[in-house]
């Protein structure tokens, strides 16, 4: 009998080796040399393209950049042309410093560059976010309460209705100010 096809058995680590092999091919590098643009060892990214290993967000961050690819492609399985996400479903990631939550909402097509998520948060620490790759602009629309939003040395308020964009390859934060806060962000891979 015939193994199923790997995206379609929902597996993360399955959905991770097939877009790191899928991509490693489509920009024809070896695997000794995405290793090295990434910083990861060679033996590391092996065993994710085997579907096995337990890959932390940064390697994944390290491997979408050395792929050029929104982090987004590397794991998000393939969806079906019309896709409903309900509220409250949705691959939910959530943070370790903030009463934060992305859904990812729509990752990038093949032929586009962005990634659309939406935040839900609650008051207290701020979302803190390291620099992305190089080009990305995040755009960020509240649905509801009120927030400081953008460049870490600068953010704005935001109520809802605001719309505010800023360069995603920069250190920026996203901060509750009222319960129930939500928005929908944007990630643009320019």
């Amino acid at each position: 009998m015939d193994e199923p096809d790997p995206l379609h058995r929902g597996a993360p680590l399955d959905v991770i080796a097939h877009a790191l092999r899928r991509e490693r091919a489509r920009v024809g590098l070896s695997l000794s040399e995405v290793a090295k643009r990434a910083g990861v060892a060679k033996s590391t990214l092996s065993q994710l393209e085997s579907g096995v290993g337990n890959p932390s967000v940064e390697t994944l961050w390290a491997l979408s950049g050395a792929l050029d690819v929104p982090f987004s492609r590397l794991v998000d399985p393939p969806r079906p042309r019309v896709q409903v996400i309900r509220a409250g479903e949705g691959p939910g990631v959530h943070s370790e410093r903030a009463d934060y939550v992305a859904t990812l909402l729509a990752s990038c097509p093949p032929n586009a560059r962005r990634d659309i998520y939406l935040i839900n948060a609650e008051p207290g620490q701020a979302k803190a976010s390291e620099p992305h790759m190089p080009g990305v602009v995040e755009h960020v629309v509240l649905a509801a309460g009120r927030a400081l939003v953008g460049l870490a040395e600068d953010p704005v308020e935001l109520a809802p209705g605001d719309y505010v964009a800023y360069p995603g390859d920069l250190a920026h934060v996203f901060q509750a100010l009222e319960p129930g806060t939500s928005a929908v962000m944007i990630s643009e891979h320019v």
